[in-house]
């Protein structure tokens, strides 16, 4: 059987880049909305958290309304020759809406678990915002932000209705592993379709197992040190 390996290249790849994506832009805005204090945070928290609530063929929708010919941002590249849908970086996009809440939520959590004393101390030191950000909160929230990017991985590398929405399945160009599941079964080719079950159920379980073993190591890190501190 000729096996046409582009869907795992194609979803690897989307997969890496939107965790890239949700990472930097993850890590930012929840450490804002952790020290945020307005009347409106509920609702600025329930927006960013919507696409992990909305089916994945609701938010593709929206994308479509944004980046399609007739949306906002879609016009806006027309004119520069540019057109998003159906091309490999509307399954990015695609991927990274849905991934976001999760990197969001994680991070956040880490954030707010962090000593407001420790926060408060290193303003008085004088140090600046940027500072107290990259030098103490990251590394203080570091196993939340992993666990973060482990479940934004995961999460855009099972992405499907949002992907079909935007980018369509493009062989060899937008299709990935569950756009590839979903048509051989529609086509009943049963065989491929329990390959790439395979092969993306054995990608899941290696996130996990990552996953798993990192915090275990964290929780034994935090014993010795905590250890150390008292005797």
């Amino acid at each position: 059987m000729n096996i046409d390996w582009s869907p795992l290249i194609i979803s690897i790849k989307t997969a890496f880049l939107s965790t890239l994506i949700t990472f930097i832009i993850g890590i930012s805005i929840s450490y804002i909305m952790s020290n945020y204090r307005g009347k409106y945070k509920g609702v600025i928290d329930g927006l960013l958290t919507l696409p992990l609530v909305l089916p994945p063929t609701v938010v593709g929708f929206f994308l479509l309304l944004l980046i399609g010919k007739n949306g906002y941002i879609g016009k806006l590249l027309l004119k520069f020759d540019t057109n998003l849908v159906f091309s490999w970086t509307a399954t990015v996009i695609a991927s990274t809406a849905v991934a976001f809440p999760m990197m969001y939520r994680t991070s956040r959590a880490a954030f707010e678990q962090i000593d407001s004393n420790m926060i408060s101390a290193a303003r008085t030191l004088g140090l600046s915002e940027w500072k107290i950000f990259y030098k103490i909160a990251i590394p203080l929230a570091w196993p939340g932000i992993i666990a973060g990017i482990v479940l934004s991985f995961a999460r855009a590398l099972g992405e499907f209705g949002a992907t079909l929405m935007i980018a369509g399945n493009i062989p060899g160009k937008t299709q990935t592993m569950p756009l590839a599941i979903f048509f051989a079964v529609e086509g009943g080719d049963m065989k491929k379709a329990i390959m790439w079950v395979l092969i993306i159920t054995f990608i899941s379980i290696i996130m996990i197992l990552i996953l798993n073993r990192w915090s275990e190591n964290q929780q034994r890190t935090i014993g010795k040190t905590n250890r150390r501190e008292y005797r």
